[in-house]
């Protein structure tokens, strides 16, 4: 097994690996920005090193840094975390060519899966369904109009490289449809630095559906059930669950089967998610693929009785999977507490005065924070996931409603107040409800 690791990543998510290397045995070596000096992963870390300023193109995202960084303190191998360099090929292949190993897929795997355009010819190409779409890029609006005479409005711009809810534009009228072919291309190129754009049918009443994976290197490939997670806001994933009340023992078993044959068509390795889009007569479609670890792997975690970061590690170092057969018991519910500005146009800052994690039965809170704890506007501002376990789902938000009327946080605001309308509106207590479900409020 590994000696030492270095975590490539900040906050939550590093502390969060701390902890599992920490009960592996093995050391760790923590990176920060001067703005992170006092954050609870470089505290906890055997060893941390200043890697730059508080801009994380000149920190967390500083490669050769990060390089140098590990080679400096022996560190055997890299854990990317959830975000940053987590999905960089490039920076997977520097790993392996400085001797380091990258604790995810091979770099090859990265590159198959990050244009969702060709991924998706790839997805269809071995038998399973995608959403109906163009066949290929949209060079410009006639073509765009084409397109949209076989499906009709609305339809649902994207990113060839698009990734985390960002490169994604639903569009209603034909009125809109430059503009908005133009301002996609446009952030396409300054984010992704591609703006090839694609278009697919709108899926009407959707659901969002991720299913865990985890691949050795001897081939073995399981299923870790599925997490639900159509709620929603600005395309980017809020309230997540495990496991799905829409899906039937059936489709379950389809489109855990439908994951793996995926995963294997590309001979993968670690953890990954398949995310899915069910619509309301339960078709469901295969969208892309994930290829690291999702910020909702806990709720995962809490009803498979498995430590998916211990598993990326052991598969990283060869070894094989630990369980090739799980069995989920109960229902886990995550909510995401993040500072928010009152002023939509600005970012979150501020400081943390008062801290008051919820506890007690079947609550899991992974946070890096503190009171006096500064958030900074140039990293995302998560302040803490709120984990629950219960016995079923209707337990579960009663505890989750219990967790977020316990959870106190003073000096910033925060989207708190969102989650206990959701948990206690009638639509989500039924599951009436899908992607949509705050355009319809």
């Amino acid at each position: 097994m590994f000696n030492k690791i270095l975590i490539a990543n900040r906050g939550e998510i590093a502390l969060r690996i701390i902890r599992t290397c920490m009960e592996m045995g093995i050391k760790t070596v923590a990176v920060y920005s001067t703005a992170d000096k006092n954050a609870l992963h470089v505290r906890f870390a055997d060893e941390a090193v200043c890697i730059g300023p508080p801009e994380p193109e000149e920190s967390y995202l500083n490669i050769p840094r990060i390089i140098a960084t590990a080679e400096i303190t022996n560190a055997e191998a890299i854990h990317p975390g959830d975000g940053y360099l987590a999905e960089n090929a490039e920076f997977a292949e520097i790993c392996f060519d400085s001797k380091l190993v990258f604790i995810g897929p091979d770099p090859t795997m990265i590159k198959s899966t990050e244009n969702k355009f060709l991924f998706k010819q790839h997805i269809k190409n071995i038998g399973l369904p995608v959403i109906p779409g163009s066949e290929d890029y949209i060079k410009n609006h006639k073509d765009a109009e084409q397109i949209i005479e076989q499906f009709g409005f609305p339809v649902v711009l994207k990113s060839a490289y698009g990734r985390e809810g960002m490169g994604i534009s639903i569009i209603h009228r034909i009125e809109d449809l430059e503009k908005a072919m133009q301002n996609l291309r446009e952030k396409s190129q300054k984010i992704f630095g591609n703006n090839q754009i694609y278009i697919e049918k709108f899926i009407k009443g959707a659901r969002h559906i991720g299913i865990q994976i985890l691949g050795d290197k001897s081939g073995n490939i399981v299923h870790l059930g599925e997490r639900d997670c159509t709620i929603q806001r600005n395309n980017k994933k809020l309230l997540e669950e495990c496991p799905s009340p829409f899906l039937d023992i059936t489709l379950r078993e389809q489109m855990g089967n439908d994951a793996i044959m995926l995963a294997k068509s590309i001979k993968y390795t670690g953890a990954g998610t398949v995310e899915f889009l069910i619509d309301p007569d339960k078709n469901f479609y295969v969208t892309e693929m994930n290829t690291r670890l999702q910020a909702e792997h806990p709720i995962t975690e809490e009803v498979f009785h498995i430590d998916i970061v211990k598993e990326q590690i052991r598969i990283a170092n060869g070894n094989r999977l630990l369980k090739k057969k799980t069995i989920p018991t109960g229902h886990s519910i995550e909510c995401r507490i993040f500072a928010e500005s009152p002023d939509k146009d600005k970012l979150p800052t501020g400081t943390i005065t008062t801290y008051h994690p919820p506890g007690g039965n079947g609550i899991r809170i992974d946070s890096s924070c503190y009171s006096g704890f500064v958030i900074n506007p140039l990293n995302e501002p998560l302040i803490a996931k709120i984990i629950v376990i219960a016995g079923d789902r209707e337990s579960a938000i009663k505890r989750m409603l219990r967790s977020l009327d316990e959870f106190i946080v003073e000096g910033v605001n925060t989207n708190k107040s969102i989650f206990k309308k959701i948990l206690t509106d009638p639509k989500f207590k039924s599951y009436n409800y899908d992607t949509e479900y705050f355009e319809t409020q």
